[in-house]
């Protein structure tokens, strides 16, 4: 061995000791994967955002998987990104690395991802539940994982009791009634309140912008749109500048902490993967994933999952609807699917209805003088779990 080389041991190891005394985490270092081909910016691009992290690595070390290059930084060299992925996934199995950052990686259908962002308003750290990947092939199925998913991220990342808003998007009251029932029956979660002047779990395109939660629950394809507007919205949209990149894919059994970026992402957003891949890895986010997911079975999870499945029902009899009254109040929290259904739920019971779209989504019109009746129906029926005003 050469006398540079000992030097260096020598270097690094009393660096060690320096860093394990003023963090106090003695033989506690985690190892950090990113792997280095596949950026539309090139390998330096990722080189330099891997050195950038580096510098405040007191708890990680960082690897490269990928061609050799020149760096300080560890190298395990392969030249193609099928090499790339099987090396990062035999390097995770072995135990080498806890986590690894990496680009264009396929997930099995029930993982997805969970991002992380500033928001602009005032600087509010927020994790976005999900952002690639397929937490199911049904929608409303895949966004109550996709909330459990983004509680299990900012658990791991020190949030011990995190909120959770479930943005406006076509199926949201659905997934948002799904939500409390697990919350009724034992799962808690922590749901917060639109900064709009209505509140309500249901969040709006402002409450993006301010933050107004810790976990920003939405379908996969509107979270990715999201990450990429949150990331790149100063730059023009070719270079993401800004946040920690897609985040961790999580999902019921998967048991390896792989994070995404984008082929667009700048050094900056390849720095701070890295370190979110560090703080998941000391965070122990399998072993967080496997807690929660327990936890919500034992709340009833599985069921329902399933009653997001149900048949629909095949009508014995026509619904025709009752003499047409005046309607001047609304009802909303009823998803659009489930708008027709909702109104012949009234007239069975003589209440006359029309369906109608207001700002918060689909609402139900009845006459102001049968509004309470209605939403007893109508909660009974499971159309309903809270009433908001409109607007």
């Amino acid at each position: 061995m050469s006398e540079k080389n000992i030097k260096k041991i020598l270097g690094n190891t009393f660096m060690d000791i320096a860093n394990a005394i003023e963090t106090g985490s003695f033989g506690s270092k985690v190892k950090v994967g990113i792997t280095t081909l596949g950026s539309e910016h090139g390998i330096d691009n990722l080189v330099k955002g891997a050195e950038l992290a580096n510098r405040d690595a007191a708890d990680f070390e960082i690897v490269l998987i990928g061609p050799k290059v020149e760096t300080e930084l560890e190298v395990v060299e392969v030249n193609t990104e099928a090499d790339m992925h099987k090396k990062m996934e035999e390097l995770l199995e072995s135990g080498y690395i806890s986590a690894c950052v990496t680009m264009h990686y396929s997930f099995p259908i029930g993982v997805s991802t969970v991002g992380r962002v500033i928001t602009p308003a005032v600087g509010q750290e927020m994790f976005i539940a999900t952002t690639t990947g397929t937490s199911a092939t049904n929608r409303s199925e895949a966004m109550v994982k996709n909330a459990l998913y983004g509680i299990v991220a900012a658990k791991a990342m020190g949030y011990k009791n995190p909120t959770v808003g479930i943005l406006n998007v076509d199926n949201a009251r659905g997934v948002e009634r799904a939500l409390r029932e697990l919350n009724d029956n034992g799962y808690e979660i922590n749901f917060g309140e639109s900064k709009r002047a209505d509140g309500g779990s249901v969040m709006r395109g402002n409450d993006l912008l301010m933050g107004s939660v810790d976990v920003m629950v939405t379908d996969t394809l509107t979270g990715n749109i999201m990450m990429k507007m949150f990331s790149s919205y100063a730059t023009g949209g070719s270079y993401e500048a800004s946040g920690y990149g897609y985040g961790p894919g999580i999902g019921i059994d998967y048991d390896k902490a792989i994070l995404i970026l984008s082929r667009a992402s700048g050094v900056p957003v390849v720095a701070n993967a890295i370190k979110y891949a560090a703080s998941l890895a000391k965070g122990n986010l399998i072993d967080v994933a496997n807690a929660e997911f327990k936890k919500a079975k034992a709340a009833g999870l599985d069921a329902v999952l399933k009653s997001f499945h149900k048949e629909a029902a095949v009508a014995t009899e026509e619904v025709t609807a009752p003499p047409k009254e005046v309607v001047t109040s609304d009802i909303s929290g009823i998803d659009i699917m489930d708008l027709d259904a909702a109104c012949e739920a009234l007239w069975k019971e003589s209440i006359y209805a029309e369906s109608g779209m207001g700002c918060t989504g689909p609402i139900v019109l009845v006459n102001e003088k049968n509004l309470e009746k209605a939403i007893v129906i109508l909660g009974k029926a499971g159309y309903v779990a809270s009433q908001k005003p409109d607007c």
